[in-house]
C-alpha cells in the first residue's frame, strides 16, 4: 500500500464558503460544462467561485502550480496535475488551477486499470479491483483538500462523476452521496435529455436511492434540450410527482461546446473534422490518446482540415501533415498503429514528401526505440519506433510537470504551453531541435526539416506560434485570437445559463 499522506500540507482550515453539488444521473450529461458555465455566471455577479470535482478519470489534464507542493528537482516551481475540465471551470471562474480543485485523477492507461495521481503526483498503477480498495484511504485526503478550496471561496461548486446512483459502489463512494454527506452538500440532479430517456433516469435514480439521499437532492435541471419545451413538460411534470423534486430549469444545446477543450475521450467517440479547408492534418486515433485537446486550435483555423483518422480507416493519402497526439502509454500507442498499419502510411507519407509532427509520446514514437525497463506504463520491454528521428526513449523517473512561456529564439516568437510526460529522450537527432526556449534546446527535426517532434503540450495554442508553423507547413495562418476564442464561449455560456435557469433559486440552495 503506498504512502498516501501529503505531509506537507497544514491542516486544513474550517470551510468558509457556501457550496452546491452537481450530479448526474449517468456521465457525459454535460456537469462538467454546467459548472464551468455557472462558475462563469457567479464569477460575473461578483463571486469568488471555485470547482471541485473529488475524483475525476481522463487522460485529458492540465498542470497546475501549487504553493502546497515542494519545487521539482532542479528547483522550479512545483507542479502538480488535474482533469483538463476542472482547469477550464477554474479559468471561468478567473481562478489559478489548484491541485485541490480535483484532488484525485485517474489517467487510463488500461482496459481495467489506471495511473492515480493523488493531489498533483502519480501514487502508481493499479487496477479496478484494487483502486476500490484504496478509495476509502483516499476520503480524507480529499475531504482535506475540499475544505481548503471552500475557505477560499464564497460559493463552490462541486461536481460529481458518473451517476450518482452506482448502489454497487457506495462501499468505496468518494465523489458522490459519500462526499455530499461528509461535506453536508447539497445536491441538484441533472440528466441529458438529448440522448433520450431522461424522464426515465430520473425516476429511476429516485428509485435507487435511500430516503437520506433522496431528501439531499434539492431539485433537477434536464440539459442539452432540444426543441419546444411546451411538448416536454409532461415528462417534467411526471418526475415531479413521482420524485417530489422541483424541476429547476431546462439548459438548452450549446453550440459553442465545441470551441472548449473537451473533458475526457468520451469526447472521441464523435469527433469531429475541421470546419475549414486548405492545409490537410491527419491525426490517427492512437490507444489511449492523452490531451488531445492540444489540437483545438488547429481544428478553430479557418485554412486548415484537420482529420481524426479512427481504427480500421487508412490515413489520407492527400494529407500534408501527419501529427501524432499524446498518448498516456506510449508503446501500447505504437501497437496501435502497427496494428491499423498507419506505419505503413506514414512511410508511404514520407516517401511522397509529406510532412510529420509528433507531441509528447508521438514524439517519442517518432524515434528508433521506446524502453520501459521497469514496467511503468505496461510489461517492461521494448518497442521499435517508426524511426524518422535519430533518437531513443526511456520511460521512467518523475513526471515532469511544468508550464512554459518562452520566446522561441529559432522562431522569434512566444510559444506557451506546459511538459507533462515520464521517461528521458536521447539520440543525435537532438542535435537538431525544434524549438530553441529562450535558449534551451527542445525536440528534434529531421536532416529535410519534414518531421519534428517535441514535448510541448498546448504548443498551438500560442496564436504568434500557430501561425509561423502553419506557414512553415504550407498552410496560410488566419488572424484567430484562440484564447478570445474560449473566453467568448465561456461568456456565452454564461449567458444562455442566465436565461435558461434560476441562478438566484440556485444560489438560494447553496449552503
Amino acid at each position: 500500500m503506498p504512502d498516501i499522506s501529503v505531509p506537507i500540507l497544514d491542516p486544513a482550515p474550517r470551510r468558509a464558503g457556501r457550496a452546491l453539488m452537481i450530479q448526474g444521473t449517468s456521465s457525459d450529461v454535460g456537469k462538467s460544462l454546467l459548472v464551468a458555465g455557472l462558475c462563469r455566471a457567479y464569477a460575473r455577479r461578483g463571486l469568488r467561485v471555485a470547482p471541485f470535482k473529488a475524483q475525476n478519470m481522463s487522460n485529458n489534464a492540465a498542470v497546475t502550480v501549487d504553493s502546497d507542493l515542494p519545487p521539482g528537482p532542479d528547483g522550479t516551481a512545483p507542479g502538480g496535475e488535474i482533469g483538463r475540465a476542472q482547469a477550464l471551470q477554474a479559468r471561468a471562474a478567473g481562478l489559478p488551477p489548484s491541485i485541490h480543485m480535483n484532488p484525485v485523477l485517474l489517467k487510463p492507461q488500461a482496459m481495467v486499470g489506471s495511473q492515480v495521481v493523488l493531489r498533483g503526483r502519480a501514487l502508481g498503477n493499479w487496477p479496478a479491483r484494487h483502486y476500490h480498495g484504496l478509495k476509502p484511504l483516499l476520503l480524507p485526503a480529499v475531504l482535506d483538500s475540499y475544505r481548503r478550496v471552500a475557505a477560499q471561496a464564497d460559493l463552490v461548486l462541486v461536481e460529481g462523476a458518473g451517476a450518482g446512483t452506482e448502489t454497487w459502489l457506495r462501499h468505496c463512494d468518494i465523489t458522490n452521496m459519500r462526499l455530499a454527506a461528509e461535506a453536508d452538500l447539497p445536491v441538484v440532479l441533472l440528466t441529458d435529455n438529448d440522448r433520450g430517456g431522461a424522464m426515465a433516469a430520473m425516476v429511476g435514480s429516485w428509485l435507487l436511492h435511500t430516503e437520506d439521499e433522496r431528501a439531499r437532492i434539492k431539485g433537477y435541471i434536464i440539459n442539452k434540450f432540444r426543441g419546444y419545451f411546451s411538448l416536454y413538460e409532461p415528462a417534467c411534470e411526471t418526475i415531479t410527482q413521482t420524485t417530489g423534486w422541483p424541476l429547476l430549469g431546462v439548459a438548452r444545446w450549446f453550440d459553442a461546446a465545441t470551441q472548449l477543450p473537451a473533458e475526457d475521450a468520451l469526447a472521441l467517440e464523435r469527433p469531429q473534422a475541421g470546419g475549414g479547408a486548405g492545409l490537410v492534418i491527419a491525426v490517427p486515433q492512437i490507444a489511449r490518446m492523452a490531451n488531445f485537446d492540444d489540437l483545438d486550435p488547429l481544428s478553430a483555423e479557418p485554412g486548415v482540415d484537420l482529420r481524426w483518422v479512427r481504427p480500421g480507416q487508412p490515413i489520407p493519402a492527400e494529407a500534408d501533415v501527419v501529427l501524432l497526439p499524446g498518448s498516456k502509454t506510449t508503446r501500447p500507442a505504437l501497437d496501435s498503429l502497427r496494428q491499423n498499419g498507419w506505419d505503413i502510411d506514414i512511410a508511404a507519407h514520407v516517401r511522397r514528401g509529406g510532412r510529420v509532427v509528433g507531441i509528447c509520446a508521438g514524439f517519442q514514437m517518432l524515434g528508433r526505440v521506446v524502453r520501459d525497463p521497469d514496467g511503468i506504463e505496461g510489461a517492461p520491454g521494448e518497442t521499435p519506433g517508426l524511426g524518422l528521428l535519430d533518437i531513443e526513449t526511456t520511460i521512467g523517473g518523475d513526471k515532469k510537470l511544468i508550464e512554459i512561456d518562452a520566446t522561441d529564439t529559432a522562431s522569434g516568437v512566444r510559444v506557451t504551453g506546459y511538459e507533462m510526460h515520464m521517461g528521458r529522450t536521447d539520440g543525435p537527432g537532438l542535435s537538431r531541435p525544434w524549438l530553441r526556449l529562450n535558449g534551451v534546446d527542445e525536440g528534434a527535426v529531421s536532416p529535410d526539416g519534414r518531421v519534428m517532434g517535441g514535448y510541448v503540450h498546448g504548443i498551438f495554442g500560442a496564436d504568434s506560434y500557430r501561425r509561423h508553423w502553419l506557414q512553415a507547413m504550407g498552410g496560410r495562418a488566419s488572424g484567430l485570437d484562440y484564447e478570445a476564442q474560449v473566453e467568448a464561449a465561456l461568456d456565452a455560456l454564461a449567458d444562455q445559463l442566465e436565461t435558461d435557469l434560476d441562478l438566484d433559486a440556485l444560489l438560494a440552495l447553496a449552503t
